[in-house]
């Protein structure tokens, strides 16, 4: 199973799949933008502000997914040494953190107009803003001035138990008394007009390939960077810079390090 995981990421992040999924992505956000502006009708309570949700959601969404991948990336890392897990944790992690933050400034412009405040101590705001300080931990992790292998040990372990949150902020607005909504694709999608439900999961898939295509991207541009660290190791090992990067990859190599 893990190998035939790493054969499609493999295809994935290829420079082929990475232009399509490009490609989608733009043409997702735009489909999304035009449904969420001038497609859809506005909200029978809140009016245009509710537009918004075309937006909120998906990157609320995406937030999950990040630390979803996170998790596996971490659990898949502690069990294989493969470093090519590790780093799909970290790219997803940092995509994770943007998509949360984004999340919390869409929701803090959403609630002035409808709750008259940018910010309330509201538990699912509240949980959603701790998410965003773990995974800015886990990234703070693994800027430590440690061997690699122990670096990616302890964020690996950071990045499981920081998951937990995940569904605590997701069933907040069930477990305690809440101004926020209840969860946007399980209880409201299913009860808006058709054609707003179809702007909200238009949304959902677009910014579902846009984590896709900036996670392969973050995966390209960490490449380069261990090539370029690897290149100026060569003249040093006198070993050739595809050799240090193979072992770098490796079970291995990072048992040795260990």
């Amino acid at each position: 199973m893990p190998n035939t995981a790493e054969r499609a990421m493999g295809k994935l992040t290829a420079r082929r799949g990475e232009r399509w999924l490009g490609v989608l992505a733009v043409g997702g956000v735009a489909a999304t933008v035009a449904m969420g502006l001038w497609v859809t009708p506005p909200d029978a309570e809140e009016g245009n502000v509710f537009r918004i949700i075309y937006l909120h959601v998906p990157a609320a969404w995406l937030a999950y997914l990040s630390f979803l991948v996170v998790l596996i990336g971490s659990v898949a890392y502690l069990v294989t040494k493969r470093t090519r897990w590790d780093w799909l944790a970290a790219a997803s992690a940092e995509v994770g953190v943007l998509f949360t933050g984004l999340t919390l400034v869409l929701g803090s412009i959403w609630a002035k107009p409808v709750w008259g405040t940018w910010w309330t101590w509201d538990p699912r705001l509240t949980t959603t803003a701790v998410l965003f300080l773990i995974y800015v931990g886990y990234l703070a992790v693994r800027k430590l001035p440690d061997s690699p292998a122990r670096r990616a040990r302890w964020a690996a372990v950071v990045g499981i138990v920081g998951f937990v949150d995940v569904p605590i902020v997701h069933l907040s607005v069930v477990w305690w008394r809440s101004q926020h909504q209840a969860p946007a694709l399980l209880h409201v999608a299913p009860r808006m007009a058709p054609v707003m439900a179809a702007g909200l999961m238009t949304g959902v898939a677009a910014f579902t390939i846009l984590y896709a295509y900036l996670v392969t991207l973050r995966l390209r541009v960490g490449r380069l960077e261990d090539r370029a660290v690897a290149e100026a190791l060569s003249p040093r090992l006198g070993r050739s810079a595809e050799e240090l990067m193979d072992e770098a990859a490796s079970p291995q190599e990072v048992r040795a390090h260990g």
